[in-house]
């Protein structure tokens, strides 16, 4: 939608409706907007890539606000809306079908490693996992037990879902591959995780795979 600077637009903070805490918001041009991702300078290209899933894949109205040490991005709201964390989180969060898509990919990535390489690959595995999960803030992932969980139960089972937004899939899906390329050294592994995606209804595996296609981080993987 827009790719602007800081001194193009105002930056307030308000009262969440139904929360006890502060919500930045945007406004530009009468149109006010939600805080919704936040990148440092040097990770220019995935703001970009975010903002642009978002906006051309997603329809989504989304601010792309460029500054010195930051990039971020901010959805459409209006302030009459009984909660503000609706619009915001239609913005944000990935698809439900998506997340467990990626989830069995790293999945029976995570027990070919196990199985082809052994238990203490597999632990060297959750180990390097543990690490994306903290570098890039993944919600629900704090504890071994955490990351533990999502490498071992059905994600066609699994209730609630991690509430990963569509950014934290990038980062998911280019680290992981970079890991199968590492314990492998080649990329047929890939092949195999993509044979997980049968487990899936039709119309969320060709969505996933439609949504991967057009990921700049995901289309790897195909």
């Amino acid at each position: 939608m827009f790719i602007l600077k800081r001194q193009d637009v105002d930056i307030k903070t308000m009262q969440h409706p139904g929360k006890d805490q502060p919500i930045p918001i945007l406004t530009y041009q009468g149109q006010t907007f939600r805080l919704l991702s936040v990148f440092n300078a040097a990770q220019e290209e995935d703001a970009r890539a975010l903002w642009r899933d978002l906006t051309d894949n997603r329809g989504k109205a989304c601010v792309l606000l460029e500054e010195p040490e930051r990039f971020s991005i901010w959805g459409k709201i209006r302030l009459d809306q009984p909660d503000l964390d609706d619009g915001a989180a239609a913005a944000a969060a990935a698809a439900a079908a998506h997340i467990k898509a990626c989830l069995l990919l790293v999945q029976v990535l995570y027990m070919d490693v196990e199985d082809l390489l052994g238990p203490k690959q597999a632990r060297q595995f959750e180990t390097e996992l543990s690490t994306v999960f903290a570098q890039w803030k993944f919600p629900q992932t704090g504890t071994p037990q955490a990351v533990r969980h999502l490498l071992t139960v059905d994600p066609l089972a699994m209730a609630p879902l991690p509430p990963w937004a569509e950014h934290h899939l990038h980062r998911l899906l280019e680290a992981t591959y970079h890991m199968g390329k590492t314990y492998f050294g080649n990329t047929t592994f890939a092949a195999r995780s993509l044979d997980a995606l049968e487990d899936l209804p039709k119309g969320e595996r060709q969505d996933f795979l439609a949504w991967l296609k057009n990921s700049p981080t995901g289309k790897v993987w195909l």
